[in-house]
């Protein structure tokens, strides 16, 4: 039984989110450049960081199989850990082999921390009232990512314009910052996230181990036998090669009715902070759109919105037209994930959420994948005009799978078994 009400469960959940993010944000601006500055070459660079997605695509389901049976706390405080070190490393990385390696430690922390946090959140809520507005709790979560991002940037912008600081460059300066609130991260984490475990020590940790095949079996009976997670999960696929169309082509299509690629990425960086904060706005304002119409039919119209905006990204004229259009996608991009992620929760019940999570989080990894190589050579191949346009029509053809959650009772699975029955 849970010890906490649904308030102060979402309270905790969206302090601990908060302290996840924020370095993000800190990281964003300098990610790409601080390899630069330490003698990587740009194809350098994206060959070490392609290790990050690998990574996570290999870890993602066996981690939150992981979360299921160990627990959500440990887990996440072995995430918290692992980034620890991972930053660390990146204040002396200087060399192609040590950037890798900063990269495959990125991946593995991703894959360790992609679900607990949400699903001991919605554990706690319905442990305590089954009928716990969850909605509600995860749309302030896309609030408070969006802010503690953009927050993160600006933080960022003051560091580098300030910097050096003594031996450390303007660049690196940054990452000890995100550094030192990592450790307060996993210091709350320890403190904030109460768990009952019944059993502890080594052969609890065994034992874990041991169940995290059944973990994921019984995330993927799931996705065998329920329609609804099926269309939520193909949904995310559509989603993740769509989102290469706005998140990697933006700054590109700035650059094209700029004129200027200089121009194009100076504006980028105060807009992409802009950008996290409208994210934010969706994620407060989609509760009213969903008491309204019901979750699944906002989730087919957000889809269908952001087929639009990302359209409008390709066919308005000059850089006040894809601007406006970039930021009204991040809107709805801020709305659409705390929709979609209720949704999702809903499908299920006990010992096997964070394997779901993560199946859901894994399928995003190739679809951008393919994504990224499908858009990019229709750009080059024809036009960048022409491969927004893909990435709308794939973002707005994911519409009508939402449709789906709504025929008939909401589908669970019961504590301790993969089958799939109709919810009282």
């Amino acid at each position: 039984m849970s010890t906490l009400t649904p308030a102060r469960a979402q309270r905790r959940f969206l302090l601990l989110l908060a302290l996840r993010w924020l370095p993000v944000g800190l990281m964003i601006p300098v990610i790409v450049l601080l390899p630069l500055e330490r003698g990587l070459t740009l194809a350098q660079y994206g060959s070490a960081a392609a290790l990050q997605g690998i990574t996570v695509l290999l870890l993602e389901l066996p981690t939150g199989g992981l979360s299921d049976a160990m627990g959500r706390r440990p887990v996440l405080l072995l995430a918290g850990l692992v980034d620890i070190a991972s930053l660390c490393l990146l204040t002396v990385a200087d060399s192609v082999l040590l950037f890798m390696t900063f990269y495959i430690l990125q991946g593995i922390y991703r894959a360790l921390d992609s679900g607990p946090l949400e699903s001991w959140y919605v554990d706690q809520a319905l442990a305590a009232d089954q009928h716990a507005d969850i909605e509600t709790g995860l749309s302030r979560s896309g609030v408070v990512l969006g802010v503690a991002i953009a927050a993160g940037a600006l933080i960022t912008g003051g560091l580098v314009a300030l910097g050096p600081f003594g031996p450390v460059s303007a660049l690196s300066a940054p990452v000890y910052v995100a550094l030192t609130l990592q450790v307060v991260s996993v210091v709350a984490v320890a403190t904030l996230m109460t768990e009952p475990r019944s059993r502890r020590g080594f052969g609890a940790l065994v034992a874990s181990v041991r169940a995290v095949p059944g973990a994921i079996g019984g995330a993927v009976a799931l996705l065998r036998r329920s329609r609804v997670v099926v269309a939520l999960v193909a949904v995310e696929v559509f989603w993740g090669f769509g989102m290469v169309a706005f998140e990697s082509l933006t700054s590109v299509r700035l650059a094209d009715v700029l004129g200027d690629p200089d121009r194009a990425s100076a504006l980028m960086g105060p807009v992409g902070s802009v950008a996290w904060l409208a994210s934010a706005a969706g994620a407060a304002l989609v509760p009213v759109l969903a008491r309204r119409i019901g979750a699944p039919w906002t989730g087919f119209t957000l889809r269908i919105v952001q087929g639009v905006t990302v359209a409008g990204m390709a066919l308005l004229a000059g850089p006040a037209g894809v601007i406006a259009a970039f930021l009204l996608c991040y809107t709805v991009h801020g709305a659409a994930n705390p929709v979609h992620s209720g949704l999702l929760h809903r499908q299920v019940e006990g010992p096997y959420r964070g394997s779901l999570v993560s199946l859901n989080s894994m399928v995003a990894q190739p679809a951008g994948a393919l994504g990224l190589v499908v858009l990019t050579a229709i750009a080059s191949g024809a036009s960048l005009v022409v491969a927004l346009l893909v990435g709308a029509a794939v973002l707005a053809l994911a519409a009508p799978l939402y449709l789906v959650a709504r025929q008939g009772a909401p589908e669970v699975v019961l504590a301790g078994t993969p089958e799939v029955v109709p919810a009282p």
